[in-house]
C-alpha cells in the first residue's frame, strides 16, 4: 500500500496566497517522506464535460498521482464561500481516483465570513469517495500574508500540525486500505 503524500496547490493565480501555503505545508512535512507537489497552473485540464474529457492524457496523469496517493493535502482559494472551480474540476475528472484517501485542506480567504466554505467539498468527498478528512484545516486571510509571502508564525505551525495529522491518520489506516 501507497504512503505518498499528495500536495495539490488548486489555484490558477499567479500570485495565489493558497498555493504559497501549499509550498509551506509541503515544505514543513519530514524530508523521508514519499511526497509529491501538484500545481494545477502546470496542467492545461480540460472542463469536465463527462465525455471527451477522460481522454486527455493530462487528466489521465493527474488521475494517477491522485490515485497513488494514500494523503491529499490540498490547498485552494475560497471564492463565493467555496473552493475553487479548479479544485472542483479537479475533483470531477479525477473521480474515483479520491476514493479512501485521508484528506486535509488549506484554505486561503479574503475575510473571516467563509470559514465553513470548505465543508461542501469534505462531504462530496466523505460520501462520495469515502475519503477520511483530517477534522482540523487551516484557514486564512490576507492579514496572514506581506509581500514576502506568508508572515503568520500560526499560520505555520497550523501548517506543519495538518502535515503531521495527515501523516500520522495515514500511517493509522494504511492496514485498513483495500486495494
Amino acid at each position: 500500500m501507497s504512503n505518498k503524500i499528495l500536495v495539490i496547490s488548486a489555484s490558477l493565480n499567479p500570485a495565489s496566497r493558497s498555493r504559497i501555503m501549499a509550498s509551506e505545508v509541503f515544505a514543513q512535512l519530514p524530508a523521508s517522506a514519499d511526497k509529491e507537489f501538484l500545481d494545477l497552473r502546470d496542467y492545461d485540464l480540460p472542463i469536465c464535460d463527462a465525455g471527451a474529457c477522460y481522454a486527455n492524457p493530462l487528466v489521465a496523469k493527474v488521475q494517477t498521482k491522485v490515485k497513488e496517493a494514500a494523503c491529499i493535502l490540498v490547498a485552494f482559494p475560497v471564492y463565493n464561500y467555496s473552493c475553487s472551480a479548479a479544485l472542483k474540476n479537479l475533483i470531477e475528472l479525477t473521480g474515483k481516483a479520491w476514493e479512501g484517501k485521508v484528506v486535509g485542506f488549506v484554505c486561503a480567504a479574503g475575510g473571516h465570513s467563509s470559514y465553513m466554505s470548505v465543508m461542501s467539498i469534505a462531504n462530496s468527498l466523505m460520501l462520495d469517495f469515502r475519503c477520511v478528512v483530517i477534522p482540523r484545516f487551516v484557514y486564512s486571510e490576507g492579514s496572514a500574508f506581506n509581500e514576502q509571502g506568508l508572515n503568520s508564525d500560526k499560520v505555520k505551525e497550523r501548517l506543519k500540525e495538518l502535515g503531521a495529522t495527515g501523516v500520522q491518520m495515514m500511517n493509522a489506516l494504511a492496514p485498513l486500505a483495500v486495494g
